[in-house]
């Protein structure tokens, strides 16, 4: 017989019936046994060959173990409720305070109101230590030049946060002791740099009184 010609068979291979029973009548398959067999050969899973990833994909994979390991825990704040009750006692609790320092002390005058005022004054005034404006006249000034820096910048973070929420008199305090503190800032490393330049052309000569030295 022809190959055309052959008759079309189909032969039933399920092992289970649609009950999931067990068919007693099932033809087994070699070539199936074949492909379920793994040859010989083929590694174990716990022997496959390690795959090398791309330079970019590495380097992908660890910036984004590095984030995932920097990324800080969210912290839950508290509710309204704590938040109203921390603050009513607080307040009580000053206000004991007040009491008892003026009781041991009559005739003290009360400490002005924490404002907006205050707290600009309260970083220039820091600002200014930071760069040696309290020092003595005839002794170098210690300077804090890395401090005065994150000084000017915690009040340039404020000025940025309060933007377009001051009133005319807080906004010109604000600027103004902004451009002084930043005025002062390029000064004191004009004079750094100049002192460390004198130093460098006279080794024998470290510098003279008056000269700014850094703190750190």
């Amino acid at each position: 017989m022809s190959e055309q010609n052959k008759p079309f068979v189909v032969t039933d291979r399920r092992k289970f019936t649609l009950d999931g029973e067990v068919r007693t009548d099932a033809d087994p398959s070699p070539e199936r046994e074949e492909r379920e067999t793994p040859p010989a050969s083929a590694p174990k899973p716990s022997e496959a060959p390690a795959i090398e990833l791309p330079a970019a994909d590495a380097e992908s994979q660890t910036a984004l173990s590095s984030e995932e390991e920097v990324e800080p825990e969210m912290i839950p704040g508290p509710t309204p409720e704590q938040a109203q009750q921390a603050r009513a006692a607080y307040e009580a609790t000053a206000d004991r305070l007040e009491t008892a320092i003026r009781a041991s002390n009559p005739g003290a005058d009360h400490p002005p109101p924490v404002a907006f005022e205050t707290l600009v004054h309260s970083i220039y005034m820091s600002t200014m230590l930071q760069l040696g404006g309290a020092t003595p006249e005839g002794q170098a000034p210690q300077v804090d030049i890395i401090g005065a820096r994150q000084s000017i910048d915690t009040l340039t973070v404020l000025a940025d946060k309060v933007k377009g929420n001051l009133t005319d008199g807080e906004q010109q305090l604000l600027d103004s002791a902004l451009f002084e503190l930043r005025m002062g800032f390029l000064e004191m490393t004009q004079a750094i740099a100049r002192s460390a330049a004198a130093r460098a052309g006279n080794p024998a000569n470290p510098g003279a009184p008056g000269k700014p030295s850094i703190v750190r």
